[in-house]
């Protein structure tokens, strides 16, 4: 006893046609859709969610069927032996129908005490809930060997340049303004150190010239 499940994801021109087809397929092959959802919104990318199952013995053939709806990017399949579990669970549930009837068997022949009687109560209480525990198990190892699992992602392509929704050209041109605006900042940074400097070398200049004939002057004197 086999479970089997599988993961794919195809890149389609179309969301809603290529969805369409998923479910088609499964429905084609004896299976149903177990999940979907879609994701549309504003500047997201466009893809789908489903989950579809189907009969275990057609299971290869839903694979080879996602091929012709797109480009079939991953396939990802695991699978999983429970048969020993499926025999080691019967045989305890075996097991504790026998001791069911035992207990039954008991319970309908006692004559004892009050309190033997609500012990073998108690016992068969617990051995009946063992029971439904083992069926549920069984039942479960059941459906999930007969039909497999396959979760499909369906996507449209992703967008070249940026996230989706956003164009190429305005993209550059928002980074370009953002470059000017950088640059200008950055000029209106230089000019608090480059005025005060030019300031201070130009009283130095004044200073300097004035200072120079004085000196000569005063050489020619002596």
């Amino acid at each position: 006893m086999i479970i089997r499940t599988a993961t794919a994801s195809v890149q389609v021109d179309s969301l809603e046609p290529a969805v369409a087809r998923v479910k088609e397929l499964a429905t084609r092959l004896g299976g149903y859709v177990g999940s979907s959802g879609i994701v549309t919104g504003k500047n997201e990318l466009r893809q789908a969610a489903i989950e579809v199952k189907i009969p275990a013995a057609r299971f290869d053939e839903v694979l080879s069927g996602l091929a012709p709806i797109g480009k079939l990017e991953s396939v990802n399949v695991s699978a999983e032996d429970v048969g020993e579990e499926f025999v080691d669970v019967s045989a305890r549930m075996d097991n504790a129908r026998r001791l069911e009837q035992r207990l039954i068997g008991l319970l309908a022949t006692r004559t004892g005490k009050l309190k033997d009687v609500l012990d073998v109560e108690r016992e068969l209480a617990r051995v009946r809930e063992e029971i439904d525990r083992y069926e549920g198990r069984l039942r479960y190892l059941k459906a999930h060997t007969a039909m497999s699992t396959l979760s499909v992602t369906v996507h449209e392509p992703v967008p070249v340049v940026g996230e989706a929704g956003h164009s190429v050209m305005g993209e550059s041109f928002r980074q370009a303004w953002r470059n000017f605006v950088v640059l200008l900042s950055w000029v209106v940074q230089s000019l608090g150190v480059i005025i005060p400097l030019g300031f201070v070398a130009g009283l130095v200049w004044v200073v300097t010239r004035r200072w120079r004939p004085s000196a000569g002057s005063g050489q020619r004197a002596a």
